[in-house]
């Protein structure tokens, strides 16, 4: 899958099952804004090599066509956050 193309729900039902959450990743336009220069100075100095990507512990990625398809109103979100069942650990002290 490339970074860009985002799986669907029923992609996500087919591959991992039924989430028990979904959280939705929101920000503002200079936060986006910011953002997007910090990943595409990545590729600037890779020569196109490497790209930039946020990656996060809980695997989300946000690249830069993520954030000019949210900025443009074409995704409603910057991404979307996961959870199923088997992610839900217990905590010994």
């Amino acid at each position: 899958m490339v970074l860009s193309e985002r799986m669907t729900m029923q992609e996500v039902l087919k591959e991992y099952g039924v989430p028990l959450i979904k959280l939705d990743v929101h920000a503002t336009r200079t936060e986006c804004l910011k953002l997007r220069e910090q990943l595409l100075e990545i590729t600037k100095l890779s020569q196109a090599k490497e790209q930039g990507y946020l990656d996060i512990d809980c695997k989300l990625y946000i690249d830069i066509h993520d954030i000019d398809r949210y900025l443009s109103g074409e995704l409603d979100t910057l991404g979307e956050i996961y959870a199923f069942p088997e992610d839900i650990k217990s905590h010994q002290e």
